[in-house]
């Protein structure tokens, strides 16, 4: 009743007070913040709420909502007349308003620089798109907070300019003529990828990763550049690394000036050619440079150590969390799509074709939760030379083309169970950069095993383990389609069909006395739950196969069948025990 009254009373108090008044004493309570760095989140969400019912323009209300995101960002602001000033340490906007509230124009001042206008951040403005301008905002922030005093800060900027420059010689520098044939080549291919140069409002950023289904007709346009507005448009299916810098614990030497000679050339084995530090102004600096992730990736301890070995940089431990790779890769998927399903639990996904057909995708957690498939999500790289970019890019390419697969196996718009699904597979991990797809062949009752190894981030290498294979052009044709699509969804699909129309087909009656005598000396009989019988599982599992575990319950293969470098390193089994699901038929 008390609360009632006071509610009252407040009513009467403030009937007669104008809008601005109103917003005045908010911002007068947001002033006296118990925390100085920031505003009251309770008073800044009511004075939000306030400025989203008041549709109309005004000076003072942009002002008031300018104001406000400054101090969420961590920013000083003041104004003059119709201008609006949000101020850091290196940089400051200028915004210019109307009369009537609407927003003008929008500059961008950096240190020791002349106020540049914005486009990008004057439309956000003006559509009232305060969200992405107060994202954009941060964004800038965190590309100029640079740590030290003032000095330090002058200093860092320098190195930072002169990094930028080395980059836009290497973007510029021929690449290899296969690389350059389309953008989505350029992206994935090139030395630094595609390479927006960085302006007033927008740090360089490098476009280095994009999978063959997503954005490419956009990214392959006519036009010699794409333009900022074009990029926008195919994120976040590109991978970006904004380059900036970072606090270090340690003091590095970095570069105050360019380290490319003129005019740049390439060396013997055609990399770039760079000019020793000794031999170039530098500076010991308590930072490093930063590869920006966006969006963070998924990376295997593995690769992690990979992109230490590179830059001489240890990758910071603390803060990474880690999980299995699948459950990043999955969770990522959902982010992007606004999935509310949680996945931590998660062991079969199913995945929604073109042609209305169902695929469910059974990863067990038992096979991926082990050392070699660990894996924590990476939103930056150091490094302290421009020569560590491209080595840094291509392992990151090869971690995102072993992503791609595995998030292919989960649609996040997909809402069929997994009991009406069409059919079934089963993914397990082989190494760092291989899996095995196991499924049930057509027209027949036995498994085949096919499996993927990522050589490199724009080759995939498939190979099909089953009794009685027909066609032998098989591998070839299945790595091609994996290849050119990066999905297993799409590339099961595909065999699964020509797998269809080759059993269909009438064999010549001494090939098909050949395959029978075949399968019954590799592949004995499964009794009518599945299972092997116990004799017959020694038999076609020996002690020393070169076939992985994976594999084992589907087709029994000498080594002497296999490719020696499948013999070397695909299919070595690194998870020794008893797999699970539906290879339950597999011993060890």
């Amino acid at each position: 009743m008390n609360g009632n009254t006071r509610i009252s009373n407040l009513h009467c108090k403030f009937a007669e007070k104008s809008w601005n008044d109103t917003f005045q004493l908010v911002r007068r309570c947001m002033e006296k913040s118990r925390d100085e760095s920031k505003p009251c989140e309770p008073l800044g969400r009511s004075l939000e709420r306030l400025q989203e019912v008041l549709l109309a323009p005004s000076m003072s209300k942009m002002k008031c909502r300018l104001e406000m995101i400054a101090k969420q960002q961590g920013m000083g602001f003041h104004f003059t007349d119709a201008t609006c000033y949000l101020t850091a340490d290196l940089f400051y906007l200028e915004v210019l308003l109307l009369p009537s509230g609407e927003v003008q124009e929008v500059k961008v001042a950096p240190h020791g620089e002349h106020p540049v206008p914005s486009d990008s951040l004057l439309h956000l403005l003006r559509s009232d798109n305060f969200a992405d301008f107060s994202e954009r905002l941060a964004e800038l922030f965190a590309r100029y907070d640079i740590p030290g005093d003032n000095e330090t800060k002058s200093k860092l900027l320098t190195s930072l300019k002169s990094l930028w420059k080395d980059l836009q010689l290497l973007s510029e520098m021929q690449n290899e003529p296969k690389c350059c044939e389309t953008r989505t080549d350029l992206i994935n291919s090139g030395r630094v990828g595609f390479l927006m140069a960085g302006k007033q409002d927008y740090p360089l950023s490098l476009y280095f990763y994009i999978s063959p289904n997503d954005g490419s007709k956009n990214c392959d346009s006519n036009s010699d550049f794409l333009a900022f507005k074009e990029l926008s448009e195919i994120k976040p299916a590109v991978q970006e690394a904004q380059v900036t810098v970072g606090a270090s614990a340690l003091t590095h030497k970095l570069q105050t000036t360019s380290v490319i000679p003129q005019p740049p050339r390439l060396d013997n084995q055609g990399c770039p050619a760079f000019v020793a530090l000794a031999e170039v102004p530098t500076e010991m600096l308590p930072a490093c440079f930063l590869l920006r992730l966006k969006p963070p990736i998924p990376v295997l301890s593995s690769f992690v150590e990979r992109l230490g070995h590179i830059t001489d940089v240890t990758v910071p431990d603390f803060g990474l969390q880690w999980a299995p790779l699948p459950k990043l890769v999955m969770k990522g998927s959902a982010s992007a799509s606004s999935q509310s399903q949680p996945l931590d639990k998660r062991e079969v996904f199913t995945v929604l074709l073109a042609d209305g057909g169902v695929h469910a995708y059974f990863l067990p957690e038992s096979a991926w939760d082990v050392p070699t498939q660990r894996a924590a999500l990476m939103d930056s790289v150091p490094f302290t030379h421009p020569a560590h970019v491209p080595a840094v890019l291509e392992v990151l390419r090869h971690q995102c083309a072993v992503n791609t697969l595995l998030s292919s196996c989960s649609d996040p718009h997909s809402t069929s169970p997994a009991s009406v699904c069409d059919l079934y597979f089963e993914v397990r991990p082989e190494s760092s950069t291989s899996l095995s797809v196991t499924f049930h062949q057509p027209r027949a009752d036995s498994l085949a095993v096919l499996l993927v190894d990522v050589s490199n981030p724009r080759c995939v290498t498939c190979k099909l383990f089953g009794a009685g294979m027909p066609d032998p052009t098989l591998d070839k044709y299945i790595s091609t389609v994996m290849t050119s699509c990066m999905s297993i969804p799409a590339t099961m699909k595909a065999l699964y069909s020509r797998l269809e129309e080759i059993t269909a087909a009438p064999l010549p009656a001494s090939h098909t006395a050949a395959t029978e005598a075949e399968n019954d000396h590799l592949s004995p009989v499964m009794d009518a739950d599945g299972q092997l019988p116990a004799a017959s599982q020694s038999e076609a599992t020996p002690e020393h196969s070169h076939v992985p575990g994976s594999a084992c319950s589907a087709v029994s293969v000498a080594p002497s069948e296999l490719s020696p470098e499948i013999n070397a390193s695909v299919l070595h089994n690194p998870y020794p025990g008893d797999p699970v699901g539906v290879m339950a038929n597999c011993q060890s």
